[in-house]
């Protein structure tokens, strides 16, 4: 081992066909390097999608989220790459809590999921996954990602208000309609690393057509320093909005799990006995987000792509990318730029965004083969999803619980109050060996 912890793979300069450079190793500096900025470049449209979309500072963003790519590592014992990026299912929480509490509100929303996130990984740690497995099986899990993606669905498409200013799709239906066009077709028109980087090249190409149609305005571009600290936010805790932020642990387990498993499988090793390490590092990474301002985290399915196509799973990258990341977020000028994506580019890419979210609730159905014809699966999904679509709402004193929150609920106590009744009747159609994998999701992807 080398003074800082990796091997050199081989040469240091080639992966031999059907080989891949290992998490403790790394190819020559150099060609680490690299690979390191194209994680940065895998990782950037999404990370930055969400403070965009809530309001919040791209810079504070992404230097919570090269903080978290770090404890990630570390907590991991540098022993899983992955880089840590802002999550999608806190967009809709963050929203709705800003709309109603501020933002420091749901910069508290955020500490608190990671708090709850972090003991559940020490839990799972310490206990097995088992539980998870048992409390959330494929049809659950599927259910509460598509609801997150299927209840922003109002979000792409925008509201005016009175002055007649709107946001969303209705923004700039032209630049919109050139954005989403760009998604669609170049994540067909590209091989390799810039076909899985379709919504990035989108947004870029929408950003031109923005400039060109004089929707972009630069002046506080100008006026930004090259260097500082960005935006912090303290947080403040309000407990009529956790329950917006609560269901989120749910998506941020799968999500986890999912990439663990990923890479095992990519890796050929066995890497279950961290899955308790990785739960833990997103929440610590979810919590310092929490206290400062920034988004919350999860592991990117983007930089999977990363490694997949370069066979190199070295942490060493990881490094690199999370100190590229540092860099940028302590430029306000850089982040003052991120601003200056209009709402017509942001409106044509969550229409396809939140709709890829729904759509990835059935995917993990698919995987794991739910089946549909037991009344138990089809009423868990029914009921919940038309609750988190229509947004359903229930207030109980200073408590508001929205249609994720509601959603998630009814997924979970539906399926197992049917379950139990089914078994003690006799009447459960249940496999004699059920599926056993919580959801196998990314869900920024």
């Amino acid at each position: 081992m080398s003074a800082i912890g990796w091997r050199v793979h081989g040469d240091g300069r080639t992966v031999a066909p059907g080989a891949v450079v290992a998490p403790d190793e790394r190819l020559s500096w150099p060609r680490t390097i690299g690979i390191g900025m194209q994680h940065v470049v895998a990782m950037f449209g999404a990370t930055f999608l969400v403070p965009l979309l809530t309001g919040f500072s791209p810079a504070t963003t992404l230097l919570f989220s090269a903080i978290g790519t770090v404890t990630f590592l570390l907590v991991t014992g540098n022993k899983l790459p992955s880089y840590l990026g802002s999550s999608f299912a806190f967009i809709g929480p963050i929203v709705a809590a800003t709309a109603s509490g501020g933002q420091s509100a749901a910069v508290g929303g955020i500490l608190v999921t990671g708090l709850l996130l972090a003991a559940i990984g020490l839990v799972v740690h310490l206990a097995g996954s088992r539980w998870i497995d048992l409390v959330m099986p494929p049809v659950v899990t599927g259910t509460v990602v598509a609801l997150i993606g299927f209840n922003l669905a109002p979000t792409a498409w925008g509201t005016c208000d009175d002055t007649g200013a709107c946001s969303g799709f209705r923004a700039a239906p032209v630049t919109a309609l050139a954005t989403l066009a760009a998604i669609v077709l170049s994540a067909v028109l590209f091989r390799g690393i810039l076909g899985r980087l379709s919504i990035l090249v989108g947004v870029l190409i929408g950003y031109a057509v923005a400039w060109v149609r004089g929707e972009v305005d630069f002046t506080a571009v100008g006026d930004a320093a090259w260097f500082g600290l960005p935006h912090f936010v303290a947080p403040t805790f309000e407990p009529r909005l956790l329950g917006l932020f609560l269901p989120v642990v749910f998506v941020l387990i799968a999500e986890n799990v999912g990439h663990v498993k990923s890479v095992a499988a990519m890796t050929g090793k066995d890497l279950d006995p961290l899955t308790g390490r990785a739960l833990l590092a997103d929440g610590l990474a979810t919590t310092f987000a929490g206290l400062g301002g920034g988004s919350g985290t999860t592991t990117y399915a983007e930089n999977i792509g990363v490694m997949a196509a370069t066979k190199v799973y070295s942490t060493a990258a990881y490094w690199v990318a999370a100190a590229t990341a540092l860099v940028l977020s302590l430029s306000p000028k850089f982040g003052e730029l991120i601003n200056t994506i209009p709402a017509g580019v942001l409106g044509g890419a969550t229409t396809v965004l939140y709709g890829m979210i729904g759509v990835l609730g059935a995917r993990i159905w698919v995987q794991n083969k739910v089946d549909f014809s037991d009344p138990v699966n089809l009423t868990t999904a029914a009921v919940a999803l038309v609750i988190g679509i229509a947004n359903f709402t229930w207030t109980a004193g200073d408590l508001e619980f929205a249609g994720i929150a509601l959603g998630t609920a009814a997924a979970i106590g539906v399926y197992h109050v049917m379950r139990g009744v089914a078994r003690w009747r006799g009447t459960s159609q249940e496999p004699a060996s059920p599926a056993s994998v919580p959801g196998g999701v990314e869900l920024e992807r």
